[in-house]
């Protein structure tokens, strides 16, 4: 018979509330969900500053919407951060009266034999093949990374993956059984461009948008480059913030110089963000690695039409809802967007199906009721 009330340990983000990255806002739709089921949730935050900048750091909440907030010992070094506030949180969730601790990305795996050594029910979610990613290239935190994807696939109670490709990866390298759960979205309201008129001077259809973190996985430099040789009145929006990418940042920069049609924003969130997905003429995804790419899932919910490159994890969500170009190829997706910058009526036709594709495909509260159950086997 199931338990009807459970005590869950979420870890292995940076800090909720927050947008920091996927990951973040993953745990934070989900723990919502599961508190207003009458469940507890205790989220470990990391401490240190955001990365968008103290001026988002934000309170140290105790509590928000219902989940209870610990923040846990942090070193705040480049590829210290997320070990040292792991294994904290580890040594907490296992000394702690859980029933399920739920760990989050392949770093926070490495230490999720410490609660499992204390009799805890471990659920670990996977949201990407984090040892590719290239900051961790050839160092100690790929290793440290893949030993956590080597932990997560032989201790773990139940492995969550996002997307087809990675339970495939799991069955083939590990033989390991995993469920497919993917990520859900909400449907927004539409918002005037009030703060991007005011702002950028930016108006509704006016601008190509890319939305996410600053990494050379994302890659941005391929956009970049694409956009610089397009015949268009319209700007080119790069909005997002670093992750341990500053030497990347300050290429992009470089690579713009000359062009005062592209704008960097920084991190947004907010009514910022809300409005550069309203008003995007084409979104933009080029990556060469992706987990679940969440910010995909926000734009199509926004009506947009999006292009994005043809890696299995963006292709799985498009479908044919939206415009594929070659990984990598800067040449094919400059034609791509010269073709839809030339065709209004061709960006129209997707931006009319897009949302309610999206909205109906996935679903928050369908990855939480699955989510419970695989908590409560």
């Amino acid at each position: 018979m199931y338990k009807n009330y459970l005590n869950i340990a979420m870890l292995g983000h940076k800090r909720i509330p927050s947008r920091e990255g996927g990951i973040e806002i993953v745990v934070e739709e989900l723990s919502t969900r599961i508190v207003q089921q009458g469940n507890s949730v205790t989220c470990f935050n990391r401490r240190g500053h955001h990365i968008g900048g103290k001026e988002f750091d934000g309170q140290n909440l105790k509590e928000y919407k219902g989940i209870k907030l610990r923040s846990v010992l942090t070193i705040n070094r480049k590829g210290c951060a997320a070990v040292t506030s792991s294994i904290s949180a580890a040594l907490q969730s296992g000394f702690g009266k859980f029933d399920v601790v739920h760990f989050h990305a392949e770093g926070s795996c490495a230490m999720l034999w410490l609660p499992k050594l204390f009799g805890k029910r471990c659920v670990a979610t996977i949201h990407g093949i984090d040892w590719q990613r290239e900051k961790w290239k050839g160092g100690f935190g790929s290793k440290y990374i893949k030993f956590g994807e080597k932990i997560a696939a032989k201790y773990a109670d139940e492995i969550i993956v996002l997307s087809k490709s990675i339970q495939n990866y799991f069955n083939d390298v590990y033989k390991r059984k995993t469920h497919f759960i993917p990520n859900g979205v909400n449907r927004p309201k539409l918002l005037e461009p009030c703060l991007l008129r005011k702002q950028y001077g930016l108006e509704k259809n006016g601008y190509i948008l890319y939305l996410g973190r600053l990494v050379p996985e994302k890659g941005e430099h391929y956009l970049i480059k694409a956009f610089k040789n397009i015949q268009t009145d319209k700007k080119l929006v790069i909005a997002g913030g670093s992750s341990d990418s500053n030497k990347y940042i300050e290429k992009l920069k470089q690579l713009a110089v000359g062009d005062e049609r592209i704008i960097f924003t920084g991190f947004v969130q907010g009514r910022m963000l809300e409005e550069l997905y309203s008003n995007a003429y084409i979104y933009v995804l080029p990556s060469d690695l992706e987990g679940m790419p969440l910010s995909l899932l926000e734009a199509m919910s926004y009506g947009n039409c999006c292009v994005v490159s043809d890696i299995a994890e963006c292709t799985e969500v498009i479908e044919d809802k939206g415009v594929v170009f070659k990984k990598g190829d800067i040449q094919d997706l400059q034609e791509k967007l010269e073709i839809l910058c030339n065709n209004g009526s061709i960006v129209q036709k997707y931006k009319s199906i897009t949302s309610d594709f999206i909205c109906e495909k996935y679903s928050w509260d369908r990855a939480v009721e699955k989510t419970l159950d695989l908590y409560r086997r």
